[in-house]
């Protein structure tokens, strides 16, 4: 007998645009404003983890933020993956959501093992620098509230790697 598998659908992302947009003729109620601590561009997504990271051109923080974004992509699944990538700009949402989700979520240690032989020339110490250094930034693009149920779902360990410390349950 075989068990039912429950698909999930991530939404069409809306493209943000650095030019202002005309005002609606009416207010609209059917979408909410991005939180003011968003980021709305690939561009300052990428700035950001370039600051994080203090990578040394923006071409070499855009090759880390895709490498990390596509490997978490597995691990984030049903409604936590789907409010990530609603908050995440466009690209870096089709890199979590293009990713097919892992039947069993890999330990922290094994995710850095895992983007470190994605790198080339990656050291684990390098790796675990690269990881930090994009989901550092997470919190910042999605909220405080989606990482917080990202990492409810994650294996121990992961908190650490999105620059929080790890809270252990009471004994």
């Amino acid at each position: 007998m075989t068990t039912p598998t429950t698909l999930t659908t991530v939404p069409a992302q809306t493209v943000a645009h650095s030019e202002p947009e005309p005002a609606p003729s009416a207010p609209s109620t059917t979408t909410a404003p991005a939180p003011a601590t968003a980021h709305r561009t690939w561009e300052q997504l990428i700035d950001a983890v370039r600051e994080s990271g203090q990578y040394a051109t923006a071409k070499e923080a855009e090759r880390v933020t895709r490498t990390v974004l596509s490997a978490l992509g597995g691990h984030v699944t049903g409604e936590e993956r789907v409010a990530l990538v609603r908050h995440l700009p466009e690209r870096a949402a089709r890199l979590v959501a293009a990713q097919i989700p892992v039947t069993s979520p890999l330990t922290a240690a094994e995710f850095v093992d895992y983007v470190a032989a994605r790198i080339d020339g990656a050291t684990p110490a390098t790796a675990r620098w690269d990881v930090s250094s994009v989901l550092a930034v997470l919190p910042q693009v999605a909220g405080d509230d989606i990482v917080d149920r990202v990492l409810a779902g994650l294996p121990s360990g992961y908190a650490l790697l999105f620059g929080r410390p790890e809270l252990l349950p009471a004994a």
